[in-house]
């Protein structure tokens, strides 16, 4: 129970917030089959006691641990039985909370300063990347990183079990979270290097997430994949395996760090992607790190997994690719204030780096390089809170389709319905039962064309019966 009754005002406040912008984004479809309606149909499969086949968007059957090595997901199931395809979408929320009661304690412990921790935990719950991965759907790499604060906190407190426990319990949350757990262990051990103790606990930690990453990314998923190499490894500017991107960072650096700041893609939809990252991380305060270096090293594998990336989306500000910057920024910048003797330069530091957060965030909502759908991030916009067309209406119809039904549904419905053993994101039809899409949606994953070209080989086919069309929503039914 929080004692606390601002920190209580605090975090129902952005509870609320950040429900406004998920939890209605699900409501209205701006929720898809990549990646909660995969994610919740994968809770499906593991609440009735089977692995999930990737079938939800795949034409070919692969363990989903072979993509994302993510055993949340297997640890969350049973809450599925209550709030079904909202699961994710609230479990999120509340780790997102937990992060920042985890910010306060920490503070409030190691400084002894009330203000000092509500100060950092406002600017933890204002940061961008925080409504970045809200706006899109369900990521496992939220948890992971709203639980580092916890880490911080029980490491503050000499307790062994409950560190320890921490450290597992983050890096089960997807393969490449345990190099970056491995990082902030490194930095960690630079600060308590004093610490005869702590320095040996943290180096084993340290060495423990290394084999973990690499037992997890170089026989575990390559053997679910029946694969001789990581399935989703993207970085063929380093090399072909993680290996390569070890040799390639230590016999070219300078070529490595130029990545760093350019596209090296040649993707002209990249240009200025990471220069916009680095100018909203700046002014988000990342300078004031350069006073407590070790967090700068803690960021260094999450600088890498985004620039180094083949795909240019990964290099900005958008979705759930800066989640992890959130802790270590608000724990490293307050934790540099917090050691300030001047109160007044101490107070006014806060202040500006809240609302420095504010409006970087703002901006990201507002403003950015690469194109986003504004409406799902935008809580405070009335195009937020309706669509072009009657969702209600569309809502009644899914209502009516049984619960065992087959189904291939264009991405925005898959979320929706994706509680259930077998759904297709459409074109994907296989043995479905059911088809389900709308003009009104975006046609992903067809172009507009191809898209029109399906839709015309349905309504020519005997094998299609059209049960339902509405405002450019259309249910098309198997034939006996």
């Amino acid at each position: 129970m929080i004692k606390n009754k601002k920190l209580t005002v605090i975090i129902l406040g952005f509870g609320i917030l950040y429900g406004l912008i998920s939890l209605i984004n699900h409501y209205y479809f701006r929720t898809y089959a990549l990646d909660l309606g995969a994610y919740t149909n994968a809770l499906y499969d593991y609440s009735h006691f089977q692995w999930n086949d990737c079938s939800v968007f795949k034409e070919e059957y692969k363990n989903i641990l072979a993509g994302h090595f993510n055993l949340y997901l297997i640890i969350l199931s049973p809450l599925s039985f209550i709030f079904k395809t909202y699961t994710l979408i609230l479990v999120q929320i509340f780790f997102i909370l937990l992060g920042g009661l985890g910010i306060y304690k920490f503070f409030d412990f190691s400084y002894k300063n009330e203000k000092l921790a509500i100060s950092a935990t406002l600017y933890f719950f204002l940061f961008y990347g925080i409504y970045s991965a809200l706006a899109f759907d369900y990521h496992s790499n939220v948890i992971s990183a709203c639980l580092v604060p916890w880490f911080f906190y029980f490491l503050k407190k000499k307790s062994l079990l409950k560190t320890s426990l921490m450290v597992v319990f983050i890096i089960i949350g997807k393969e490449n979270i345990s190099l970056w757990m491995a990082f902030i262990c490194l930095g960690m051990l630079i600060e308590y290097r004093r610490s005869k103790y702590w320095r040996n606990y943290l180096f084993i930690a340290f060495t423990f997430c290394i084999a973990y990453f690499l037992i997890i990314t170089s026989i575990v998923m390559p053997k679910i994949a029946n694969s001789n190499e990581h399935p989703n490894f993207q970085y063929s500017s380093l090399g072909n395996t993680y290996l390569d991107v070890f040799f390639h960072l230590f016999q070219h650096p300078v070529d490595s760090f130029e990545i760093l700041f350019t596209n090296h893609t040649n993707d002209l939809h990249g240009d200025y992607l990471k220069l916009e990252l680095f100018i909203i991380l700046f002014f988000s305060g990342l300078f004031i790190l350069f006073r407590k270096p070790h967090y700068l090293l803690m960021l260094i594998p999450v600088f890498g997994q985004k620039l180094f990336h083949d795909n240019i989306n990964m290099w900005g500000i958008h979705n759930q690719y800066s989640i992890e910057f959130a802790p270590i920024m608000a724990l490293g910048i307050f934790s540099v204030i917090g050691e300030f003797s001047n109160k007044k330069l101490l107070r006014i530091s806060s202040v500006s780096l809240i609302i420095l957060s504010l409006l970087c965030t703002i901006r990201v909502m507002d403003s950015s390089l690469i194109y986003t759908n504004k409406d799902k991030i935008r809580a405070y916009k009335p195009s937020h809170y309706f669509r072009n067309y009657s969702t209600k209406s569309i809502r009644e119809k899914l209502n009516e389709i049984p619960n065992n039904a087959i189904i291939s549904a264009q991405s925005p419905f898959v979320s929706q319905l994706a509680y259930r053993d077998n759904i297709y994101q459409f074109p994907m039809i296989k043995d479905a039962e059911y088809i389900l899409f709308s003009t009104q949606e975006d046609s992903y994953p067809l172009n507009e064309i191809d898209f029109r070209i399906e839709i015309q080989k349905i309504n020519e086919s005997e094998n299609w019966i059209k049960e339902y069309e509405k405002d450019g929503f259309y249910i098309y039914k198997k034939s006996q």
